[in-house]
């Protein structure tokens, strides 16, 4: 009978799946290596109505709840899924740097409408600002008309915010924030009846990101 022998070398490139998924067999732990929930943004400081959300996971959604807001995240496969997939647009076909540690937060807003923040820690500040230009300019060039819509919303140094529109019967918008801090990147989105009018908003999310994602 032939066996299957799995790669043993470390992932280099994050824009390339992984060869294997996130393993679904036990609750994941609330921290990442130096990531925590000190790191993440405080509810009141994203909105009006803001909290945390106790995720409960299931089989559908490929993990197991651990009765906690936040969650440990497989670095590479968080990193490659934050990418945009099923675009019109000719996306950019460079290799990315794969994270250390990822973590992933989630909340609900004041219209109870779902968020998720991902917090990508990287070796350095090089690997960092290399991995949010290269999803940044995958987000600009996703164009409009395939299973995803991309239309930027604005931009100031290190950050970015565009609204995300997903194909479909059940039609899906969503606000997007991304942020570069020291060796760390932040990407939050929110889901939004009305994105396109979510410009100041994200706004003041970038500065709730960028005090808190780098900390130790």
């Amino acid at each position: 009978m032939p066996t299957t022998t799995l790669s043993t070398f470390k992932p280099t490139d994050a824009a390339v799946p992984p060869e294997l998924p996130e393993e679904a067999t036990a609750p994941p732990p609330a921290t990442a290596g130096p990531l925590s929930a000190r790191n993440l943004p405080a509810p009141d400081t994203l909105g009006a109505g803001w909290k945390t959300y106790v995720d409960p996971g299931g089989a559908e959604v490929g993990f197991l709840g651990n009765e906690t807001w936040t969650r440990r995240r497989e670095p590479h496969q968080a990193a490659y899924e934050a990418l945009p997939i099923g675009c019109a647009g000719q996306l950019p076909s460079g290799s990315l740097p794969v994270p250390q540690y990822a973590l992933q937060g989630a909340y609900r807003s004041g219209d109870d409408k779902p968020g998720t923040a991902l917090l990508l820690r990287f070796r350095d500040a090089d690997e960092a600002s290399a991995y949010r230009s290269g999803y940044q300019a995958r987000m600009a060039a996703c164009g409009h008309g395939g299973d995803l819509s991309v239309k930027q919303l604005g931009s100031e140094g290190a950050a970015a915010a565009a609204v995300r529109r997903y194909g479909g019967d059940e039609a899906e918008q969503y606000v997007d924030v991304s942020v570069v801090r020291g060796s760390t990147v932040a990407l939050l989105a929110a889901a939004s009846a009305e994105p396109d009018a979510q410009a100041d908003w994200a706004h003041g999310v970038v500065r709730a990101l960028e005090a808190v994602i780098d900390s130790p």
